[in-house]
């Protein structure tokens, strides 16, 4: 009978310890959702525009769906585009941000981005961004991790709400979102009707290789490339305004 309850309570102290201890490096595979009906909705300005736009939306799925992976450990994240996807539906030759690769040293406070829009590639060398988040009482569970929400703004006006979880203690997520104390498992830009989720995360130490990256494309600062696609963006009227948002992300 003591042997019993020697080992009864040997296995609680373990169970105790092992959930008393944060997850401080690995990989994270994010599902991106895009809500392609919605953005096409909001492209029917006209009659005329609106007819073309629903044949359109008949072909179209509703959602498009793509991963992207993130390695982290203590000093370093990199996100970037994962496994193929069977219902990953690419508008208008795939749109912004569906390739970025975001590097972020976490030691020197800077970040580094592969960025392509349309036609044109960007390289960013910046400081890394600083968000004012508001950290909210709801919860949920991502992954198996407990995660709190939090909102917050870019470009002034666009709201980002994450959900992000203390038990991984590295301060993180996807694009160049990071600032909270842990690492974000869902992103939701309700204007962009897009969300990433994380569908698993695997406890793994990265290798060296996981954090390279080959620089491509102009290279600039963030501020910089705004600058940029709004002057060469500016004739699409409202739609410029959405491609800077995915640009700013």
């Amino acid at each position: 009978m003591k042997k019993i309850l020697f080992i009864t309570i040997g296995m609680f102290f373990v169970a105790l310890t092992a959930k008393a201890q944060f997850t401080t490096y690995g990989k994270i595979e994010y599902e991106r959702k895009v809500n392609i009906h919605r953005q096409l909705d909001e492209m029917a300005d006209d009659a005329q525009n609106a007819t073309w736009i629903e044949r359109f939306k008949s072909k179209a799925p509703k959602f498009s769906t793509s991963y992207f992976d993130m390695y982290f450990n203590t000093n370093k994240v990199m996100y970037k585009p994962g496994r193929e996807s069977e219902n990953q539906f690419k508008m208008f030759g795939g749109g912004p941000a569906a390739e970025n690769v975001v590097l972020t040293d976490l030691d020197a406070h800077k970040v580094s981005a592969n960025k392509q829009v349309y036609d044109q590639k960007f390289h960013i060398d910046d400081s890394m961004r600083v968000l004012k988040w508001k950290i909210l009482d709801e919860v949920r569970t991502i992954a198996n991790y407990k995660c709190r929400k939090a909102v917050s703004i870019i470009c002034d006006s666009v709201y980002v709400v994450a959900f992000y979880t203390e038990d991984i203690t590295v301060s993180g997520g996807p694009e160049m979102f990071s600032g909270l104390p842990g690492m974000i498992l869902e992103l939701a830009v309700p204007r962009l009707y897009t969300t990433w989720v994380a569908t698993k995360v695997e406890l793994i130490p990265p290798k060296d290789s996981d954090f390279e990256m080959e620089e491509k494309g102009k290279e600039m600062n963030q501020g910089e490339m705004v600058g940029k696609l709004q002057e060469s963006l500016k004739q699409w009227g409202k739609m410029a305004s959405r491609n800077i948002w995915w640009c700013a992300l």
